[in-house]
C-alpha cells in the first residue's frame, strides 16, 4: 500500500523508530521536523530504551530502524553517523577532577554507578576490553539517575558524551587516558526489504546526522 500510494505521490505510511534516549533527545526532533515538512502524511512512532531492549524490538520488527551504538556481532545492516567520546564523571570533589584525562585503570578502584540496570552495553564492553572490574555500588535505569548521584558523591561512572548533554549537574567531566569512543549510527534489517517511508526517513536521518 505504501508504494502504491509513493507512485500515486500521496506520500503515505509509517516509520517506527527504536532509539537510545539521549539520540531521541538530542538528534532525532531536527529529522523528525525536515522529514515532516515534506511528508506531513506519513506517521512516526518513536519507542526509547537501552540497547538490549532497542535491539530486541528491531529483532522482533516491533521497530523497522533503530539508533544506537555500535557492538559485535551486527546483525543488521548498519549506517554509521557519529563518533562520540566516552567520559568519566566525577563529583566536583573527587581527587582526579582536576587532572586534564581521566586513566580508565583507575575505575579499578572506585565507587562504580552503572545505568542500564547494570547491563550498559557501551560501558561494560570498554571495560571487559580494558581487563576492569570495578565496584559496581549501584545501578540506575536511566543515566539522568547516575548523574544525580555522582552529584552527591555516591560514586563516578563512564558515559558517551551525548547522554550528558543539556544536563544541569554539578559534575566534573573528563576524557578518558586512553581515549575511548562509541560509534552512534542506524540499523535496519534490509533497507532494500524496507518500506518507501522507512527508506525516506533513513536519507534524511543521514543527510541531516551527517552534516
Amino acid at each position: 500500500m505504501q508504494t502504491a500510494a509513493e507512485i500515486n505521490g500521496l506520500e503515505t505510511g509509517t516509520v517506527t523508530i527504536g532509539s537510545y534516549s539521549s539520540i531521541a533527545t538530542h538528534w532525532l526532533p531536527k529529522v523528525i521536523k525536515a522529514f515532516r515538512e515534506n511528508y506531513p502524511h506519513i506517521e512516526i512512532h518513536l519507542m526509547e530504551g537501552i540497547r538490549q531492549e532497542v535491539d530486541g524490538w528491531l529483532s522482533e520488527r516491533r521497530v523497522a530502524l533503530a539508533f544506537f551504538s555500535y557492538q559485535e556481532p551486527m546483525s543488521y545492516e548498519w549506517i554509521p553517523l557519529k563518533t562520540d567520546p566516552m567520559l568519566a564523571v566525577l563529583p566536583p570533589e573527587h581527587p582526579m577532577a582536576q587532572l586534564a584525562a581521566y586513566p580508565l585503570s583507575a575505575c579499578q578502584e572506585e565507587a562504580f554507578i552503572m545505568p542500564a540496570l547494570g547491563k550498559d552495553d557501551d560501558v561494560v564492553g570498554l571495560l571487559k576490553k580494558a581487563d576492569l572490574t570495578p565496584q559496581i555500588c549501584f545501578s540506575t535505569l536511566e543515566n539522568y539517575a547516575a548523574l544525580s548521584m555522582i552529584e552527591c558523591g555516591l560514586g563516578m561512572s563512564v558515559m558517551n558524551e551525548l547522554v550528558t548533554k543539556g544536563r544541569q549537574n554539578n559534575v566534573v567531566m573528563l576524557p578518558l587516558d586512553p581515549p575511548q569512543s562509541i560509534t552512534l549510527g542506524i540499523a535496519v534489517p534490509s533497507i532494500k526489504a524496507a518500506s518507501p517511508a522507512v527508506r525516506k526517513f533513513i536519507t534524511y536521518a543521514t543527510r541531516i546526522l551527517k552534516e
